[in-house]
Parts: structure tokens; C-alpha cells; sequence
């Protein structure tokens, strides 16, 4: 029905801490790696992202692996990014997401297909993630697609944008991250964060602007299983991995790689649930989502609470 809340809403508008993670859809068509994940995750999490061809590489629609995590009793968050559908297409699947009972939306601009494994391939970009938002905002409010005719039974989603707190210019992104939040965004992932010191820094900005009190603020944690893992996130641009981090996967040795890297996430959870202004925490297990209720469980996150 139109205004339903979802899970994910409940939980944040009610002041308690969300605790999300992600499910990767297949490079196929195979309805129970879906469900697998989403057995792994019931009852552990308030929400699972389910990513849109993350990093340029064709895999199984998010809207139907959504779905499929839905009716396995795990609540998705639709992932849409700008990259591969002009406006009619963006609209057209988001009505039949809002259609199938999905309430939660992530909007992202999209990885460029160079890095993916159809690297010829044209983008699309008709719209950039802030012009979605506020189109999105737009429907909800006013009842009307982005071509300005009426739109009579309106998808009503609970609107998200993602911000990554190290990229430089620091200004640029805390001029984007207002602007996402004017558009429309209600709530905001975080990049993966690894210094938390430095995180505090840019949270005191975004607290001076007021912004965590304008959308839920959600910090993004990846789990490394592996010394290589982590040596390689940070070479990735616009990641901040203290040295002292690998230092310690590496002091750790082979055969304790990935209960360290447990570890140094139970470590980094514990830091960013205590920074005022964060209203959750996002897990990102890459090819390692079996390891979330560990994380959960050892947080201290659970039972969750159910909202009414």
C-alpha cells in the first residue's frame, strides 16, 4: 500500500542503531544462491543491500534478487545506479520494484563499465544520482513522473545515497552529500571506513552543517579475510587504510588472516557506534557473507528489535 514503511525505516525513525550488510546477486540466473544468502542473513540484520551490477559486471537484476530475498524473510534495499537506464527505463523498473512490496531504495551513480566485463558497452547517465533523488522525491510528494504527467499511484520509497567521507576535495563531497540530502535522500552509506579518527574529523563537519539530523547517517565496514584483501583495498582510490591495520593483518600470519580480519572489524564496529551522528552500521563482506552473524552476534547487536 502506498506509505507502507519498510524495516529499515522503522528501525532508524525509532532511534535504535541499524545493522545492515549486502547480498551480491549471481552472474546468473540462479534463484538459490539468493536464497542461500538470504537464509544465512534472517533475522540477523535490519536489511541487506542487493547491488546493481557492482563493478560494471552483468549479474542478476537486483530488483528480482530483491524480491527473492523479500519473500525469504529478509528485507532488501533495492540498489538502482544511473549508469545503464535512461529516465523511462529507471521509472519503469521502479514501479514494478515498489509493485512487488520493495520499499527501500539506494541510488548511485554506478561503476564505469571499463571496469567490467563488457567493457565496450555505452553508459547511459541520462540522470545523475542527485537529479534521481529529487525526481524520486518528486513522485512521493507531488505524485509525478519526471516528464512532469501525473503519476496516480506513486512509488513511495524510503530514498538512500551513499558518500565516501575520504575522497578528495573534502569540500567537494560535503557539498554533494547536502545536496543528496536536499534531493531527497533520507538516509546515507558510508565508503568503507578504516580510520576512524579521521571519520570523527568529517563527522564534526557534517554535524556543524546539521546534516545528521536532516538523514540517517549509516557507516560502511568491510571485513578482510585475507592480508592481500586488505593491501589491495587500500590501493583502491578514495580508501583510507591506516598502515598500521596491514601491519597488523600481516603480524597476524598466514592461517590467521581471516580471524584477524574479524577482529580488526569487531574493533572498528565498536569505534564508529560511538560517534555521534552515526545511526547504523553497514557490513561489507565481500564474498565472505557467511561471517556477518559473527560480526552481529559478537557486536552485541542482537536480538533486533522489531518495530510494530
Amino acid at each position: 500500500m502506498p506509505g507502507d514503511k519498510g524495516n529499515l525505516q522503522k528501525i532508524l525513525e525509532s532511534g535504535a542503531f541499524s545493522v545492515s550488510a549486502e547480498i551480491g546477486p549471481p552472474m546468473s540466473a540462479d534463484a538459490n544462491f539468493v536464497i542461500k544468502k538470504a537464509s544465512e542473513l534472517k533475522g540477523i540484520i535490519d536489511s541487506a543491500n542487493v547491488t546493481d551490477n557492482q563493478t560494471a559486471v552483468v549479474r542478476m537484476s537486483s530488483i528480482a534478487a530483491s524480491y527473492l530475498a523479500s519473500v525469504n524473510g529478509v528485507e532488501p534495499v533495492v540498489q538502482m545506479t544511473c549508469r545503464d537506464r535512461n529516465r523511462i527505463a529507471i521509472q519503469s523498473d521502479l514501479l514494478g520494484a515498489y509493485a512487488l512490496g520493495l520499499r527501500n531504495l539506494l541510488v548511485l551513480s554506478g561503476d564505469h563499465q571499463c571496469f567490467g566485463n563488457h567493457p565496450q558497452s555505452k553508459n547511459v547517465y541520462d540522470v545523475d544520482s542527485i537529479q534521481l533523488l529529487g525526481s524520486l522525491k518528486r513522485m512521493k510528494e507531488e505524485g509525478v513522473f519526471m516528464g512532469g504527467s501525473k503519476c496516480k499511484f506513486p512509488a513511495e520509497f524510503f530514498l538512500g545515497a551513499t558518500v565516501n567521507p575520504f575522497a578528495d576535495p573534502e569540500e567537494l563531497q560535503l557539498i554533494r552529500l547536502r545536496k543528496k540530502i536536499k534531493a531527497g535522500a533520507q538516509f546515507v552509506q558510508t565508503q568503507a571506513i578504516y580510520d576512524v579518527a579521521k571519520f570523527e574529523e568529517w563527522m564534526e563537519k557534517v554535524r556543524s552543517l546539521g546534516l545528521h539530523k536532516q538523514a540517517y547517517i549509516i557507516a560502511g565496514i568491510v571485513v578482510n579475510k585475507s592480508l592481500k584483501s586488505i593491501e589491495m583495498t587500500q590501493l583502491v582510490p578514495g580508501m583510507l587504510v591506516p598502515d598500521a591495520l596491514v601491519e597488523r593483518m600481516r603480524a597476524a600470519g598466514q592461517g590467521n588472516y581471516d580471524s584477524e580480519g574479524v577482529s580488526i572489524a569487531l574493533d572498528l564496529i565498536a569505534q564508529l557506534r560511538k560517534v555521534e551522528g552515526v545511526s547504523g552500521i553497514h557490513i561489507m563482506a565481500i564474498g565472505w557473507e557467511s561471517i556477518v552473524p559473527t560480526l552481529v552476534e559478537k557486536s552485541g547487536f542482537l536480538p533486533r528489535p522489531v518495530i510494530e
